[in-house]
């Protein structure tokens, strides 16, 4: 048996359950992995809300480490005993143990700690697809950045910074501004106070941005657009506000034959391969220091406060449940 946390309608924090399920031994291709730490992340909001619709009823979260405690046949160069992580591998993190491929699993090396693992993969990872590949920032590039002191901000901020890009953060409060220049962005802008497209245009001398990564959504999607240059990108990746409005195409050569995409970490990591590149980037960055991860740990059993805090927006930094 082992304790999972379950959702049997969509709603509100509220509606996350304890439940005790029997655990099946691993089959072939398949690990057996106790949790050591969780991460949690806007998409599990999503699921539980119904935006991202799941089969009811559904075991939350996509992220983990832990250690391999079994393992099925066919499974190649992995071990029992061996500290692991994983992202976006299907809905059930938030649980003591599962089962699940192993071919999703991610091999931790020592200089990671579980609860950096939990906290920055599937964050780390999307910044990761954002700033090299969906867009690949070089040295120079002016960068808009939504939420940018959130998990997955502060972490693209840093990165962004490697890259040598110049960027512009958006935040809600003075206490947030400083946190988000602190770890990479060069400008901020307060959205709750400050008119964001002019303050934009005044900083890069009316030229625009190269591309926005939004993960905030309705509120700021229209916005977006018009802080880009010609030929800029907008990277809506997030549904922090709810749902962007639709997009009409004949906008986007009126405003200067700008480019729109909608990126999510499982496609862009979707071999294996490409997955373990994205995730040794992550952790080089990390062991090196050009990225710190900050996060605050619950215990599993207040996973409910977790989605609270994280819909509140403001926390700042990766929220990690500990079972």
């Amino acid at each position: 048996m082992t304790r999972v946390y379950r959702i049997h309608r969509v709603g509100g924090p509220e509606q996350l359950v304890e439940e005790h399920v029997a655990l099946a031994a691993p089959g072939p291709g398949e690990a057996l992995v106790r949790h050591t730490a969780i991460g949690v992340n806007y998409i599990d909001t999503y699921h539980r809300s119904g935006l991202y619709p799941l089969p009811l009823p559904a075991a939350l979260g996509m992220e983990a480490a832990g250690v391999i405690e079994a393992l099925g046949a066919d499974v190649d160069g992995l071990r029992v005993g061996q500290r692991v992580g994983y992202a976006v591998t299907g809905p059930g993190a938030y649980a003591d143990a599962r089962v699940l491929p192993a071919e999703r699993l991610i091999p931790l090396p020592d200089a990671i700690d579980d609860v950096t693992a939990a906290g920055s993969m599937l964050k780390g990872m999307t910044a990761e697809y954002l700033v090299c590949r969906t867009f690949p920032v070089k040295r120079g590039d002016t960068v808009l950045l939504h939420a940018a002191a959130g998990g997955v901000g502060l972490l693209a901020a840093q990165w962004l910074r490697a890259l040598g890009a110049r960027t512009i953060g958006t935040v809600g409060t003075e206490e947030k501004a400083a946190l988000a220049r602190a770890n990479g962005c060069d400008e901020t802008v307060l959205y709750r106070s400050e008119p964001l497209v002019e303050r934009v245009r005044a900083l890069t001398g009316g030229r625009g941005v190269d591309v926005v990564y939004d993960s905030v959504g309705k509120d700021t999607v229209a916005l977006s657009l018009d802080c880009l240059r010609p030929r800029g990108m907008l990277v809506s990746f997030g549904n922090a506000s709810g749902k962007p409005d639709p997009i009409d195409l004949l906008t986007l050569g009126q405003k200067g034959c700008l480019f729109v995409t909608r990126p999510t970490l499982h496609v862009y990591n979707h071999a294996r391969s490409e997955m373990l590149a994205s995730a040794a980037a992550l952790f080089d960055l990390i062991a090196r220091g050009a990225i710190r991860v900050q996060t605050r740990t619950l215990p599993l059993a207040q996973v409910a406060d977790a989605h609270r805090l994280l819909e509140s927006r403001t926390t700042t930094g990766s929220l990690v449940l500990l079972p």
